[in-house]
């Protein structure tokens, strides 16, 4: 059984990623290849991908990859780093899904608006099925899906109140962004705006930035993002020196 601890930091590690290593297969051969994923808000990570790219023609004859997600190591030693290698299923994203969870990787990655319709790309998904852990030198443990993925029932709570959320923050709270991007998260100045929110944390973008507030516990109402929110602002203040 994985522990709290190995689950929280794996999933912060999924949720906050700007890049990935995509790893497939043709015939037999394996290959790796770097992706830009974001989460779905089950976690399961999203990839927007070309038709004319070697990993899309082996994910649609081959769909079980793996994508490593890496973090930053604490020193010299790469093997420091923190990571985890999600293993899966890649399957294209049903129309009727498309455009929300669409909005979502873009939300992510708002670079990419530049080529986000081009013809020749699609919304994928991955599946999760298994997880391998590591967070640091000499600590490893695997962590099943079901340890994994976030409540279902929080899942959608969280999915079904992130507009007004989003909404109400950005037009009502915009010193509050500023505070945690600038403050907290130590972004630099900027016309930060609320992006998404999940059941972990939330994405902040200003033009073709995004930074990643990763909350204490997860939530599974608006009244919890609210909490979380507010004292990310108090801490993001207080650090710049603001009355709190």
């Amino acid at each position: 059984m994985a522990t709290e601890q190995g689950v929280r930091e794996a999933r912060a590690l999924i949720r906050g990623a700007g890049s990935a290593t995509l790893a497939t297969s043709a015939g037999g051969q394996p290959f790796a290849s770097l992706v830009t994923p974001a989460p779905a808000p089950d976690l399961s990570p999203l990839l927007w991908l070309s038709a004319l790219s070697e990993h899309t023609r082996h994910l649609a004859a081959e769909p079980r990859c793996a994508l490593l997600f890496t973090g930053a190591a604490e020193g010299p030693n790469p093997q420091t780093a923190p990571r985890v290698t999600v293993t899966g299923l890649a399957e294209r994203v049903p129309e009727a899904e498309a455009p929300a969870l669409k909005a979502r990787w873009l939300a992510r990655h708002p670079y990419a608006a530049l080529y986000a319709d081009f013809a020749d790309f699609a919304l994928w998904r991955v599946r999760i099925g298994a997880a391998l852990h590591v967070g640091g030198f000499a600590r490893a443990e695997r962590i099943r899906a079901a340890e994994l993925a976030p409540d279902p029932a929080a899942v959608a709570a969280i999915a079904a109140a992130e507009a007004g959320i989003v909404a109400h923050v950005n037009r009502d709270h915009a010193d509050a962004v500023a505070a945690i991007a600038e403050g907290l998260l130590g972004a630099g100045p900027g016309a930060w705006r609320l992006a998404t929110v999940d059941v972990d944390g939330c994405d902040l973008t200003e033009g073709n930035r995004t930074v990643r507030l990763a909350f204490l516990a997860q939530v599974s109402d608006a009244g919890a993002v609210r909490a979380a929110l507010v004292r990310a602002a108090r801490e993001g203040r207080s650090r710049l020196g603001q009355a709190v």
